[in-house]
């Protein structure tokens, strides 16, 4: 057997490969020995997303736990990530297992972990499971009758769409959007966030809210290039539909459309957020955000008064300063949003209906929100390229970047450079670029941010020249 490693949110393989019964089991069995080491009287929440035999493997993992006299909440039908979170916080569970691929293509399926305070377990916690994660499967799992362990209560069913849906209800004007005159658009991406939405917002606008597995061949990302019918469908409502929420399969990422059917990416929508806390809620506390996001950020908090630090990309290094200090919001460019007054975890419609409840509250348009993040930042794009190279081309550009060799690219002159997480180069007149490697695959991500679309793809393209040299 393969040794299985933990990436950046969680363990993920191709299905009937390296994703099987067998390794969900290992898996299950290191997380099982972590829990009982860790903890006097163990509990854990189980659910899964609409990937395909999401329920076979969430019943796997269910055996395994009360196999080794673990208390099992089991969701009942597919869920999001955010409401396995929540049910592990509400239910003081000692953790929370979600089977799901996240945004990943739909070969995928995977095993996340979620702490006892609701949102990713912590990295040395992870290294800890995995480090427990045994060569081959001990347990007979055809010998194991999970309707026995319902008998006698060591596994019983939760409704943790019900107990998010209370949530939601307690923690936003419903009335107000549901009653507002403006119109808003959902797209699920085939992903588990349909049955709620609709249990919410019966008369939204809705599209791909059917259970798909194969998901249309589309990796469930909501980023523009996968989002286009969704695009040209706000675009022909001819301004009929206000805004429109997209969110990946397990809904803890967010895309945003305006009424053109323009995308609104991560840095616009967490510069909305942070304006609307503050200045309308009243709201107050630290902002946390990953390497990649916008300087503009800085600027809106200083502007704010308010503390920012800047972290490693990944939602993880993120929980740990919204568990442990007062973090008003926390935020990576790839779509991942947690605002305080909810769990220390990304939740792409939570996101989505606090930029709802913003529109309705002002009765502004989302273009006009943004203009008045604008007056105050400075208009600003961004876009991203990921370039697929040979792994030796990759680590030669990253070594040049490690050695300071890139003193300009083109007609930029970097003034000055940051190394958190890969190198961001800084312009004049705040334009920027950020130079990563994946960790995964033969990519490098570049980043870039400029006054205009137009700029960004120049600064791209004056840097992907430069670099390939």
């Amino acid at each position: 057997m393969s040794k299985i490693k933990f990436g950046t949110d969680g363990w993920r393989a191709i299905i009937a490969e390296e994703y099987t019964v067998e390794n969900v089991a290992r898996v299950s069995i290191g997380t099982a020995n972590w829990l009982k080491a860790n903890f006097e009287e163990p509990s854990v929440v189980i659910g899964h997303d609409c990937r395909f035999a999401g329920e076979l493997f969430a019943e796997t993992a269910a055996k395994v736990f009360a196999d080794s006299g673990i208390k099992v909440y089991l969701a009942k039908g597919f869920v999001t990530t955010p409401m396995v979170s929540l049910g592990t916080l509400e239910k003081k569970a000692s953790l929370g297992v979600v089977i799901t691929a996240s945004h990943n293509p739909p070969s995928y399926n995977g095993y996340k972990l979620k702490g006892s305070f609701g949102g990713p377990l912590l990295p040395a916690q992870v290294q800890e499971v995995e480090d427990l994660i045994p060569d081959v499967n001990t347990i007979d799992l055809d010998a194991i009758d999970l309707s026995a362990f319902e008998a006698k209560g060591t596994v019983a069913d939760l409704d943790l769409e019900t107990m998010y849906v209370k949530h939601v209800e307690q923690s936003f004007d419903m009335e107000a959007i549901r009653n507002s005159n403006m119109n808003f658009a959902f797209d699920a991406m085939f992903g588990a966030g349909q049955n709620v939405m609709r249990r919410l917002f019966p008369d939204l606008t809705f599209l791909h809210c059917d259970y798909n597995p194969g998901f249309e061949g589309q990796a469930p990302e909501p980023i523009h290039r996968n989002l286009g019918e969704f695009s040209e469908m706000i675009r022909l409502s001819e301004g009929e539909i206000d805004c429109g929420l997209a969110v990946d399969g397990d809904a803890d990422r967010i895309g945003l459309y305006n009424s053109k059917g323009e995308f609104v990416d991560s840095h616009h929508i967490i510069l909305l957020l942070i304006k609307y806390l503050v200045e309308e809620k009243k709201m107050g506390g630290k902002v946390v955000l990953a390497f990649s996001v916008s300087p503009k950020a800085k600027k809106m908090c200083e502007l704010l008064g308010l503390d920012i630090e800047v972290v490693k990309i990944g939602f993880k290094h993120i929980a740990g300063h919204m568990v442990n200090e007062d973090v008003l919001l926390g935020g990576e460019e790839s779509g991942g949003i947690a605002i305080k007054g909810h769990i220390p975890e990304r939740d792409g419609i939570w996101m989505g209906l606090t930029i709802w409840e913003y529109m309705v509250k002002s009765g502004k348009t989302l273009e006009q929100l943004i203009d008045g993040v604008y007056e105050m930042v400075g208009s600003f794009k961004f876009e991203r390229i990921d370039l697929h190279l040979q792994e030796a081309d990759k680590l030669r550009i990253m070594q040049n970047c490690a050695d300071d060799k890139y003193k300009s690219f083109g007609g930029y002159k970097v003034n000055s450079v940051d190394k958190i997480d890969g190198y961001k180069y800084y312009f004049d007149n705040d334009e920027w670029v950020m130079i990563r490697p994946s960790g995964t695959e033969p990519v490098l991500r570049t980043y870039a941010e400029s006054n205009d679309t137009e700029g960004a793809f120049k600064i791209l393209k004056e840097v992907h020249e430069t670099i390939k040299k």
